[in-house]
């Protein structure tokens, strides 16, 4: 009988690796950035942009009455709708506010004055911070459990894998949030119920600050991280390369951890460029449950009192923070897969 043919897809460890490819493989990691660039970003931003300016604009609350009152007469109104440029026409004032946008000015809040700016820059750390944590902790609990599932699968890690993933999708974020906070900072006085404390202040506090809400988000996302890596994990197991790798006496898990897993993580961490809008849509529930001076909240307060400015300048910076972090994982899967990177 013949022995097995390794697959064109198997990794370039099982074999001589060609150092001479390193610099063709970097000019087509280039190539790639730059189309990602000009074919998705820009035009993703662009029509964000365009979208959240006028989501505001369609609002139906004038900025200028909120802020002046219901005293306010017809000339206080026209004077502070030409001091704001609200007088112009929309092309003109989405032209101007992206020109300004884009230079890192988001204009000022209609009824504080406050620079949205400067609003979002001392409250994007919170939402961040709580994201990393959240994203670190699903990993960490995702990936075993998917491992555990996908290298028997049926089998009893398997089942009980789905079995707690179908429960941890049926609990809302805000619950698991009050659990945690009863357990750990309440009865065991281990971690703060509430505040955050800034990463200069030193990492230990920090990280005390932002466990549990960080934990209270990564349950959903560890979930839909071990079911996928869990599928991946099964089908890779199968193809040609694992057989042959075994065959040249490699031990199993070398092959699983060495190589399999290069093939089969790839979906999964394109999943976690998916949730990032999960986890930045929830942290608006766990900052109110731990009392955080977030992102979520600040939109909240704008959307409260019709600060259209508030409200555009929090959808903006959270369409490129979700861009960013679907960057980032696309340059991990091309190291991750190297067919990501062919041609």
């Amino acid at each position: 009988m013949a022995a097995p043919t390794l697959s064109r897809d198997a990794p370039a460890a099982l074999g001589p690796v060609d150092v001479r490819r390193r610099g063709p493989g970097m000019a087509r990691s280039l190539r790639r950035a730059l189309v990602l660039l000009l074919l998705v970003v820009v035009p993703v931003v662009l029509l964000s942009s365009l979208i959240v300016f006028t989501l505001g604009h369609l609002s139906p609350v004038d900025p200028a009455a909120a802020r002046l009152g219901e005293n306010a007469t017809a000339a206080d109104v026209a004077r502070l709708h030409r001091l704001w440029g609200l007088d112009q026409p929309f092309a003109q004032q989405y032209l101007s506010w992206l020109g300004h946008a884009l230079t890192g000015d988001l204009g000022r809040s209609y009824l504080t004055d406050i620079p949205v700016a400067d609003a979002i820059n001392q409250r994007l750390p919170v939402d961040l911070s709580v994201a990393l944590v959240a994203l670190m902790a699903a990993v960490l609990i995702g990936f075993p459990a998917g491992i555990a599932a996908g290298v028997r699968p049926g089998g009893r890690a398997d089942r009980a894998v789905t079995a707690l993933g179908s429960l941890a999708v049926t609990v809302p974020v805000f619950l698991v949030g009050i659990w945690l906070a009863q357990l750990f900072a309440v009865n065991l006085k281990w971690l703060p119920a509430t505040g955050y404390a800034p990463l200069a202040g030193g990492m230990g506090e920090w990280l005390r600050h932002v466990l549990l809400p960080g934990l209270s988000l990564s349950f959903v996302v560890a979930t839909a991280l071990a079911r996928q890596l869990r599928t991946s994990l099964a089908g890779a197991l199968t193809e040609n390369f694992v057989i042959g790798a075994t065959l040249r006496g490699l031990s199993a898990r070398r092959v699983l951890f060495v190589h399999v897993l290069r093939t089969a993580a790839g979906p999964a961490v394109s999943l976690i460029g998916l949730e990032v809008p999960e986890l930045l849509g929830g942290s608006v529930v766990v900052e109110t449950v731990f009392g955080l001076p977030g992102l979520g909240q600040y939109a909240l307060s704008g959307a409260a009192s019709h600060d259209t400015a508030v409200v555009q300048g929090v959808l903006l910076v959270t369409v490129g923070v979700v861009l960013v972090a679907n960057l980032l994982v696309d340059a991990l899967i091309g190291r991750l897969r190297p067919e990501t990177r062919k041609g």
